[in-house]
């Protein structure tokens, strides 16, 4: 990464990552490697937060929805970075993170299935995301285990996955090995701030009632960036918690039911290499209700066995919660704040992963150089502004243009 531009942090800033998902070890692993001190602080342990219970879908392309055109563009340039970061991740940390591209298969079971497909099929061609449609012999010819009469299909090249824990391991490791420091079971209390209202500067975190000195704090905490207490209103992020409920059920790694991601009425499936099949998830607002239900895990094995009948006869390894951190237009927020130096990387929804690469670049480019990458400039927490924030436009123009 280039860092030839002047930061308006100072050459090597300190930095203060509050949040150790894949956002935040993603972060403070490219501002360690580029020299500067960096600490990250989780409130439970790195990694096992949103980023432990998601799927690690990279599904750019088949997730993509009407009137999401401007994050598409960032999600297929994610994804397009995706195999060089995960080739660098694993060289750095010697954690392969099960990067693989055999693609995503979306199924209609059903006649009446066939037309949504058919909407969302056109709409997303519409776009340019390459797609091919198969008939449901055709479908089936892909993946034998699927239900017998699956009307049809779409296949999305495109569309990879990667194996999320592996990867918040593999984050860890290239962040430690790089000179980082981390803090895990270390709640932080609040952000200092300095300043008046509408502006101020960040000053560090107030941790185990001691002030940690930084020149940049970054919020990445995902589900719980609202939590953090300092924080004035103009910075606060519009984040909240949707639950999502998941599963996984344990295959034969020699003899695996399905070979591709797939995405069927009411369910998605993930294979993984060592046999498990991942199967979600429910989207519930619900706060940061941490129960498992009946009635959410029923759905997932009902909508689980309509597509593939033979998930019946699968032993269940494991049930979990997880919640993923939604924006109000459930994409991420990234970028500076009105508080100079408080810097936002949080609001992914279920894009975390996926857009894990292009995260870790943008951010820290804008810490280490002041420049505002141009694919995350419509990102940034103004826009959901009532009335713009002046100051935080301001910034972000020149930031731009920079």
């Amino acid at each position: 990464m280039s860092t030839s531009k002047s930061s308006p942090f100072g050459a090597r800033p300190r930095v203060a990552i509050v949040g150790a998902g894949v956002c935040g070890l993603g972060i403070g692993w490219r501002l360690a490697a580029a020299g500067c001190p960096v600490q990250v602080f989780d409130r439970g342990q790195a990694g096992h937060g949103a980023t432990w219970a998601a799927a690690g879908m990279l599904a750019g392309g088949v997730e993509c929805e009407p009137g999401e055109a401007a994050l598409l563009a960032l999600t297929r340039l994610s994804q397009d970075r995706w195999p060089a970061f995960a080739r660098e991740l694993a060289e750095a940390s010697g954690i392969d993170p099960e990067y693989r591209d055999q693609g995503t298969l979306v199924v209609a079971l059903t006649r009446d299935d066939v037309a949504a497909l058919r909407f969302n099929y056109d709409f997303q061609q519409s776009l340019g995301i390459p797609l091919e449609w198969l008939s449901g012999a055709e479908a089936r010819r892909r993946e034998p285990h699927l239900r017998p009469g699956t009307a049809a299909a779409v296949f999305s090249p495109n569309d990879h996955q990667v194996e999320n824990r592996r990867l918040a391991l593999g984050l860890k490791q290239a962040f430690l090995g790089a000179g980082g420091r981390l803090h895990e079971e270390t709640p932080v209390e609040s952000i200092a701030i300095s300043g008046g209202p509408g502006g101020g500067r960040a000053r560090g975190l107030q941790v185990d009632g001691q002030r940690i000195e930084a020149d940049v704090v970054v919020l990445a905490a995902g589900a719980w960036s609202r939590g953090i207490a300092g924080l004035p209103p103009e910075a606060l992020p519009p984040v909240r918690p949707v639950k999502g409920q998941m599963l996984a059920l344990q295959m034969d790694p020699a003899a695996p039911l399905l070979s591709h991601v797939l995405w069927a009425p009411g369910i998605y499936l993930v294979p993984r290499r060592d046999g498990r099949l991942l199967v979600g998830a429910t989207v519930e607002e619900k706060g940061f209700d941490e129960r498992l239900t009946a009635g959410g895990v029923f759905s997932l094995i009902e909508a689980a066995w309509r597509a593939v009948p033979t998930v019946e006869e699968l032993p269940i390894a494991e049930s979990w919660v997880g919640f993923r951190p939604t924006s109000r237009d459930d994409a991420p927020i990234l970028g500076p704040t009105p508080v100079e130096g408080l810097v936002l990387a949080t609001g992914h929804h279920r894009n975390g992963i996926l857009l894990a690469p292009v995260t870790a670049d943008a951010v820290s480019r804008f810490i280490l150089t002041g420049e505002l990458a141009p694919e995350i400039a419509g990102f940034g927490l103004e826009r959901f502004a009532r009335v713009p924030m002046e100051q935080a436009g301001a910034k972000r123009a020149a930031a731009s243009a920079a």
